[in-house]
């Protein structure tokens, strides 16, 4: 055995241990500071790749940011003679950091000149990742500023959620909320909640959205009702995923009381929401002779509210199927698939009062069943359900049903239920808010001509933002050219009338089929 080469192997396996040793310390330190903190490295932590102490991060150098830092170096290294000289971190120095700072204190300078914004406020950026508002608030002389964010980052930014601050009420003079974050932030209303809770009494709100179009402007005013409009202005953003900035400044009223709406009176119908109508699809004029296949071409032209609009700013949304039939039926076939949603999750009411279709949605996750009969009152009624009887599945072969009187059925392809209705307008006023956004379907077999009167009467109808409403009437017969259908007594020009009451109220409805 030759020795003289075992020794030089010997020392390079105890030198890749040793590496490799080292490598595992620097790997479980950086695991901690990154992971276990919830922050990046600072000024105390074991750190890599300091930066040169003459850095500086922006033109005008680091001034105030330069203090606070050193303040907090200061308090943890407390009882030592002299504190050590301040590094920047990493972050501070990235392009990316400095764009956003620079942008963000030329933005801060035009509010403190307005008087919106002063040097002794006590502020808040929410929803911050980076903490350059922060940083920039900081450096204009705004010291006692603070960011947060779901992953802090000290010193600028602590950890902590929109929609769940750990503050007291009424603490902060300034909130802002750059980024757009309001507009990706799941609950907007908690995130409003929150910012109209921790800001004082005469505090401002500044908020940076990309959402531009009118419907969506004033549902976040609607979000914000413990503040008044001051101003709204458009700028330039700093970035492509940003490009375009409505910059919106709110102040907190003295005394916020809770709105309540008064809806027994005629909707208060604004300009953009006839404006959006206007942008519609027109109604069908003239009575269709093929019925069955104009009103279903009619479906491909309809222009959705969700399409032309931004409907972010919403507190809940909800989709209401009045006569859903089976679960595959409307819900699943039309809405669940084709309808734009804009990646918000919708709850979902399905009202059938055919008891043949409850066992379809006892497992549904996100839908609630009202197994009754949607009426103007609460009554017991009389369902009746015509059946195909040379249908192989029941399902399928069932009718549309009827609220009908028990004495009118005579007809052996007929069966009657007895079925519990209720007051459908007061239940949707007691489900819902104006701050929701509501889109409702309705297909009740001729009943939509006491249902809707109820709604515009009661008001109900001001809670809904969009309808598709199948209007029954005396159409020609699919069988029998020349005959018309003795199943309905309305006519095709009442239900023109229908669908033109609900665009006056301010209702974007749909012709259905």
């Amino acid at each position: 055995m030759d020795h003289s080469t075992a020794k030089p192997g010997l020392f390079r396996n105890v030198l890749v241990r040793l590496c490799l040793f080292c490598v595992v310390i620097v790997g479980c330190r950086f695991a901690y500071v990154v992971t276990l903190k919830g922050e990046t490295c600072d000024l105390s932590d074991f750190c890599f790749f300091s930066l040169p102490e003459n850095l500086n991060v922006i033109s005008a150098g680091v001034g105030q940011l330069t203090k606070s830092v050193s303040a907090v170096m200061v308090n943890e290294d407390a009882g030592k003679s002299a504190p050590a000289k301040p590094r920047i971190p990493d972050l501070w120095a990235s392009k990316d950091f400095q764009k956003s700072a620079r942008f963000y204190s030329s933005v801060f300078q035009d509010l403190v000149a307005e008087g919106t914004l002063s040097p002794n406020s006590k502020t808040l950026c929410v929803e911050t990742p980076m903490g350059a508002d922060v940083f920039s608030l900081k450096e204009i002389g705004v010291e006692d500023s603070v960011g947060i964010y779901r992953k802090g980052s000290k010193p600028l930014v602590i950890t902590g959620k929109a929609v769940k601050q750990p503050f007291k009420d009424d603490t902060f003079d300034f909130i802002f909320s750059g980024g757009g974050m309001i507009d990706k932030s799941p609950k907007p209303a908690d995130f409003a909640a929150e910012i109209c809770r921790t800001l004082k009494p005469e505090g401002f709100l500044v908020v940076h959205t990309g959402s531009k179009d009118t419907y969506s402007f004033n549902s976040f005013l609607h979000l914000f009702n413990c503040c008044t409009l001051i101003k709204s202005r458009n700028i330039d953003g700093f970035d492509s995923s940003m490009s375009a900035i409505l910059e919106i400044v709110m102040k907190k009223d003295r005394y916020v009381e809770e709105q309540v709406s008064d809806l027994m009176h005629k909707c208060n119908i604004p300009d953009y929401k006839m404006k959006l109508i206007k942008k519609a699809e027109p109604l069908i004029k003239e009575e269709p002779k093929k019925p069955w296949i104009t009103l279903k071409k009619n479906a491909q032209n309809i222009k959705y509210l969700s399409s032309m609009a931004d409907i972010s700013f919403k507190q809940r949304y909800v989709y209401v199927d009045v006569g859903s039939r089976s679960y595959g039926s409307s819900i699943v076939s039309w809405f669940k698939k084709q309808y734009p949603k804009q990646n918000k999750t919708f709850e979902i009411y399905a009202v059938e009062a055919d008891k043949t279709f409850h066992g379809q949605y006892k497992e549904k996750k996100g839908v609630t069943l009202l197994p009754y009969a949607a009426w103007v009152r609460n009554e017991t009624l009389s369902f009746e359900i015509n059946q195909d009887p040379g249908h192989k599945d029941v399902a399928k072969g069932r009718g549309m049903g009827r609220i009908q009187p028990v004495e009118s059925s005579g007809q052996s392809a007929s069966e009657v239920d007895v079925i519990q209705g209720f007051d459908f307008a007061e239940w949707l006023k007691s489900a819902v808010t104006e701050k929701d956004y509501v889109v409702m379907k309705m297909d009740v077999e001729g009943t939509e001509f006491d249902l809707i009167p109820r709604l515009i009467e009661t008001g109900a109808i001001c809670l809904i933002d969009e309808v598709f409403l199948e209007c029954h009437y005396n159409r020609w017969q699919k069988c029998c050219p020349g005959e018309r259908s003795s199943k309905y007594q309305n006519t095709y020009g009442q239900c023109l009338d229908l669908f033109t009451s609900l665009r006056e109220s301010g209702v974007l409805v749909h012709q259905w089929w």
